[in-house]
Parts: structure tokens; C-alpha cells; sequence
């Protein structure tokens, strides 16, 4: 705060100045203490609040703006502390999560900086400024099975610039695994990070004794890998928050409510989304349906209530700006009926009323990519059905063993060997053992290389889908029957500059674009949430089990999900970080290390 906005906050304190706007007569929840203060006022001058309590007369004056929140609930605004504004860009989003009350969200820039490096992540932080809520990013840490990006990622002088900004809270998720082998990039950037004075946010899937306390050690605060209540007790009591997971890519906190009987102090314990659906966005809400379910399962309302504002907020280190109704503090505040229905009336950010009866009173900024963040997606070739043809060194063989992806969960894949038949020296599909071709294709740093591979678990029967989404690299990912409708589908992203692809016999079935980077667009997300759906239609008529085989398909290729992944170099064991070739047999097999 400036001088002269202190002066002013004070002035209104005292009732020598009029604020701007007053909620009065509400039930205040107030989340440092755990009480409800029923009739108590709020007085707001400017972007900050004033004054709370039941003395409020004096603050009001002919140009106040007052509501009346008698009979309601008065709360912070709601905080997402951990997740990923990705495929939509930042201004579509914000046309519905800002109705339902969040007023705070902390997002990874991933997303753009695989594809457009550090000016990627400058422009996304761009698009996030002057919105009507807070959008704060984490610098991303670029943890990648390529080697191509590792040898391009962030270095510690772009993160000490980055760690400069206001609006950049520390590093992004780190995978625990390159942390524990002392990974010397890693540890650099954690050094810049804890120097700022800002936070080291953690990933720490699999992780648990030694290894676990070598992650803990390393400076990281905080992790959102947590499944079950035994893992939330175990980084609690290594002194980190936990942030429990409940979006679109896992719902985790049925399964870890079991805390809630255990005696526990919460004050480290905040719940997020790692991401939403746009369909949940759109349809649902947003971190509200997230604080109804955590009440529906039994939590305390209030500290469920905290869980989505003041432990976040000290989680990140913003404590002294958000997560709570007090002088001094940016006026976001949400009015409810009441703790057991979570349906905002009023949204308040920044002293500013934004949402009102679910409905956008303040519109998003709709920000401006230049050129270059829309031609992200660079090929030096079209892709033909002979590129996807697997050959055989040695054409006189009949069968030979083979490294294969088997997809065993929605987001999980292992390794699996098996002996294929060869004919003529080449592998095919095997559409009634489900053994399907996946591909992966570099169109950024080392653009037409590719690789591939063989997967199970996809169950298509015909057809070919793809995606330039792919999870933390700059890779077009495809599965498919056919090497036609994989060629098909490849080409058809590059002539999108970016998107989504499902085809058969030839023809495209369902497509969406991704221009900016490979990854987002700027379209309505109506039309979106329409195109999406038909991806999935599409792909489940091919066969696909999945219940969102766009997310299955893009975290083929990510180290963050176990075991066994795919990039433009190769097959990965992500727990040695090992990259090897589709054949087994030593002599026809590239290891690198």
C-alpha cells in the first residue's frame, strides 16, 4: 500500500471518511479466529477493506454504495492455489469461475513455455494482468522427458527475473524424483526461489519416507499429490501443506476425508482443483463445488471455509493481501445464504462488486496474442503413412520382443514386453490383441523428430486421434489403428497451428483448435466445451474407454503420472529416467542415459 491509501483506510476506521461501499448486517466469517460474528459490517474504501464490526453508521455516506446481507453469510473470496488455465486462455475462463465466488487463482505456466520458452511465459503473465480477479503463475520448473527441452528449459537468470514480478509467487511443481537425484538445474532454481523470498511448491506422487523427507529437505512447502489420509498425515507432519486434489484429472478428497476424524490441527490442510473441467467451469462452478463437496463429506463448514482461503493464502505467502475479511486487507469477499448452501450471490474483488446473482457484472479482459505465440507448431515435412511404419533391423526374423506402453488406468501406464510378429520386416497393429501404434512428434526444438512406439489399453478399432497438447514438452501426440488416419490426423494439427483430431477412413470426425502455442485458444469457451465433447464422442466411438481421452492421450507423455511414458527421443522409464527403443534385444536397442 501507498501512503495515501493507508491514510484513506484509516480515515474511514475512524469515520471521518466515507467508504465506498458497505456490506451490513451479515454473519461474518471471520477465518482467523473460527468464529461466525453475527451483525457485523463491512466497510470498504477503495481496493481494501476498513473496517469490520457492528459500529458502521459512521462509515456511510451519500455516494456509499450498501448491501444488505442481513439473514446471510458473509466469507472471503474463495482461492485456488494450485492448478493449470490450460486449452482456454485466461479471460474465456474467468467468464464463469468468477460467479461462483473465486476470487484468487495460482496457475502453472507450463503450458506456453514448452513450445515458446521464456517469452511464452511472459506473454501468458500478460494475458492474466488487469482481470478482474487475481491470476497469479509459478515459474515452471520445464521437468521433461525430452531432452531437447531439458537442455532449453528456464535457467536461474530468466527465474531471478521472473522472481521479480508480483505477480510470479515462486517455483511451480517439481517432480520429486530429478529433486532427489540433485538434479544441479533444479537445485539452482530452488536457490533463486527461496533467495526472493517466495515459495518451492511441491510434487511428490509415490514419494514416502527417506525419500520423502530428502523432497521436504530440499526447501519445498507444499504438495497436491496426496490420495489418501495416511499421505496427507505424512507430509503434514514433515511441516508442508498439503493442497488436496478435486478436478478434472483426479478427485481425491472423498478418499482423504477420513482427516477430518482424526484429531488433527487443519491450519496446513487446503483443498484445490490441479485443474477443472470446462465442462465443470461451464456447468458447475469451480472452486465453490469444490468447498460444497469437502462440507458434503462432513468437514466443518467453517474450516472447510478456510481450507479455501486463509490456508492457501499463507500457504503462498499472500496472507497479508488475501484469505480473509480484515482492515487492511484487498475487499474480496463473497456473500452466501449460508454455510450449508454454497451459492454466491455477490462477488466482491478488489473493493469491486464483479458476479451478482450468478451473473458477470465486470467482464474479462480479453488480451491480444501476437503473431508469433499463434505459430508455435513448426514441421519441416508432411507427415505421409510410410513415416508411421514400424521396420524391423533385421527382415528375417519372424517375431521379435518389444517394448510396450499398456495404459492400466486412465492417467497410468506401465511397461510391458511382448513378441510381435514381423512380416517383411515391418510390425503392424493388432487390433483384436489391442496393441495400437503411438506416436510422438517434436514440432518446437527439434522440429520433425519422432518416434514410434506401441501401445495397449487404447481398445480402437479403426482410426486415429491426436493431439499438440501433450504434457510437459513440445510434442504432437497420436494413437492410432491406421498410419492414414495417423498421418491424417498429424497434418490436420499442423494446419490448425495447434489442436485436437479424432479420424477414420480418411475423413476428420472431430477437431478443435489450439493456436496459441500448441495449447490454448481464445475461441468462447461455449464453443469449446461443444468442440471437446465431440472429441470424446468421437474417440469413443472408435473405442476408446476413457471417460476424457483428450487428457489420457496428452499425459502420455508427462514424467508427473507413472511409469512408462513416450517422447519425440523415445520410450521412458520415468523412475530411472531412462529412454529406450521400441526392441528389447540388447542389439537393437538405443539406452541413453
Amino acid at each position: 500500500m501507498k501512503h495515501g491509501e493507508m491514510a484513506e483506510l484509516i480515515k474511514v476506521a475512524l469515520g471521518t471518511e466515507k467508504a465506498d461501499l458497505v456490506i451490513t448486517g451479515g454473519a461474518l466469517l471471520n477465518v482467523y479466529t473460527g468464529e461466525l460474528l453475527d451483525g457485523y459490517s463491512v466497510a470498504v474504501k477503495g481496493e481494501r477493506i476498513a473496517y469490520t464490526g457492528k459500529d458502521i453508521d459512521s462509515t456511510i455516506g451519500p455516494d456509499t454504495l450498501v448491501i444488505d446481507a442481513a439473514g446471510k453469510t458473509v466469507v472471503p473470496g474463495f482461492i485456488d492455489s494450485h492448478t493449470h488455465l490450460c486449452l482456454s486462455t485466461v479471460d474465456q475462463f474467468l467468464r464463469y469461475s468468477i460467479r461462483g465466488g473465486t476470487t484468487t487463482i495460482v496457475t502453472e505456466v507450463m503450458e506456453t513455455s514448452f513450445a515458446l520458452g521464456y517469452q511464452g511465459i511472459l506473454e501468458f503473465l500478460e494475458s492474466c494482468k488487469g482481470q478482474p480477479v487475481k491470476v497469479f503463475g509459478v515459474i515452471p520448473s520445464m521437468v521433461s522427458l525430452s531432452p531437447q527441452v531439458r537442455a532449453r528449459a528456464i535457467n536461474k537468470e530468466q527465474a531471478r527475473e521472473l522472481l521479480k514480478r508480483e505477480d510470479i509467487l515462486g517455483l511451480g511443481e517439481t517432480y520429486w524424483l530429478a529433486v532427489v537425484e540433485q538434479d544441479q538445474r533444479l537445485l539452482e532454481l530452488f536457490e533463486e526461489t527461496l533467495k526472493a523470498g517466495k515459495k518451492v511448491t511441491g510434487h511428490s506422487a509415490g514419494a514416502k519416507g527417506h525419500r520423502l523427507a530428502a523432497y521436504a529437505a530440499s526447501g519445498v512447502s507444499s504438495c497436491h499429490e496426496p490420495v489418501t489420509a495416511e499421505e496427507v498425515v505424512e507430509r503434514l507432519r514433515l511441516g508442508m501443506y498439503v493442497l488436496a486434489r478435486e478436478g478434472e484429472i483426479r478427485k481425491d478428497l472423498e478418499a482423504i476425508a477420513k482427516i477430518k476424524d482424526m484429531n488433527l490441527d487443519l491450519r496446513y490442510f487446503a483443498i484445490t482443483s490441479d485443474s477443472t473441467s470446462i465442462k465443470q467451469v461451464v456447468e458447475e462452478g469451480y472452486v465453490d463445488v469444490i468447498l460444497k463437496k469437502a462440507i458434503d463429506l462432513g468437514f466443518d463448514p467453517i474450516s472447510a471455509v478456510q481450507m479455501v482461503t486463509i490456508n492457501p493464502a499463507r500457504c503462498l505467502n499472500i496472507d497479508d493481501r488475501v484469505g480473509g475479511i480484515a482492515p487492511g486487507k484487498l475487499a474480496d469477499i463473497v456473500i452466501l445464504p449460508d454455510l450449508k448452501e454454497i451459492k454466491a450471490e455477490y462477488v466482491i474483488s478488489n473493493g469491486q462488486v464483479v458476479a451478482k446473482h450468478g451473473e458477470l457484472v465486470v467482464q474479462p479482459r480479453k488480451h491480444s496474442f501476437p503473431p508469433w505465440a499463434r505459430q508455435g507448431i513448426h514441421l519441416k515435412k508432411t507427415f505421409t503413412p510410410d513415416d508411421f511404419l514400424i521396420n524391423v533391423p533385421d527382415k528375417n526374423i519372424d517375431a521379435v520382443e518389444v517394448r510396450v506402453i499398456e495404459q492400466v488406468a486412465t492417467l497410468v501406464t506401465k511397461e510391458i514386453r511382448l513378441n510381435v510378429p514381423v512380416s517383411r520386416g515391418i510390425i503392424d497393429v493388432n487390433t483384436e490383441q489391442d496393441l495400437l501404434k503411438v506416436a510422438a512428434i517434436d514440432f518446437t526444438n527439434n522440429q520433425g523428430k519422432y518416434f514410434v512406439g506401441l501401445i495397449k489399453g487404447f481398445k480402437m478399432k479403426r482410426g486415429a486421434m491426436a493431439s499438440s497438447a501433450a504434457w510437459d514438452l513440445a510434442n504432437i501426440i497420436a494413437v492410432g489403428v491406421g498410419d492414414e488416419d495417423l498421418a491424417l490426423a498429424v497434418n490436420t494439427i499442423v494446419q490448425m497451428g495447434g489442436g485436437a483430431v479424432v479420424c477414420a477412413e480418411g475423413k476428420v470426425l472431430a477437431a478443435f483448435s489450439l493456436p496459441i502455442a500448441g495449447t490454448l485458444t481464445d475461441a468462447p469457451i461455449e464453443d469449446l466445451l461443444r468442440n471437446t465433447n465431440e472429441f470424446q464422442n468421437a474417440a469413443a466411438d472408435l473405442g476408446a474407454p476413457f471417460p476424457h481421452a483428450h487428457i489420457t492421450l496428452i499425459t502420455l507423455t508427462t514424467p508427473a503420472i507413472p511409469f512408462f511414458k513416450i517422447c519425440e527421443a523415445g520410450l521412458v522409464d520415468i523412475r530411472t529416467n531412462s529412454i529406450f527403443s521400441l526392441f528389447v534385444d540388447p542389439r537393437k536397442t538405443n539406452k541413453v542415459l
